[in-house]
């Protein structure tokens, strides 16, 4: 219940910007046709944007415990490209949208899903995004 209600506040202070943004850079991946691989990672993770309570971003080779392209050295590559052209401008989104936050002092629950939020926009590739439950049997074998 906890989960739904902060969802649905996070969505509209806010959280529906920061995922548009997400969405936004995803659709001009995909427009550049090489870009398809960046765009469905901004697609996943603007949709975890829109509601990020509940769900984590975790390592594909953590949870399934096998490398992937993603994963590897063109994972790597990928990343270092998406940080220069998109993963700066929403990291900086993210962590603007932090600030505003922390300054409510209410809103602190808010700016730290930015700030995690702000991580994963510098690099993308090779994450997922699945229930918090799901993510800690992957993290602690659980």
């Amino acid at each position: 219940m906890l989960r739904t209600i902060g969802n649905i506040l996070w969505f509209i202070l806010g959280g529906v910007m920061m995922g548009l943004m997400w969405w936004f850079f995803g659709l001009l991946a995909f427009i550049s046709i090489v870009g398809i691989p960046w765009g469905r990672a901004c697609f996943v993770i603007g949709k975890f944007s829109f509601f990020p309570f509940g769900h984590e971003a975790v390592a594909r080779d953590e949870l399934t415990k096998q490398k992937d392209i993603g994963t590897g050295t063109l994972g790597l590559i990928g990343n270092v490209i998406w940080f220069i052209f998109a993963g700066v401008w929403l990291a900086i989104g993210h962590i603007m949208s932090a600030v505003a936050c922390f300054i409510t002092i209410i809103g602190i629950p808010f700016a730290l899903q930015h700030l995690k939020l702000a991580y994963i926009s510098l690099a993308p590739i090779g994450k997922t995004i699945v229930p918090k439950e799901q993510a800690a049997m992957a993290k602690y074998g659980r």
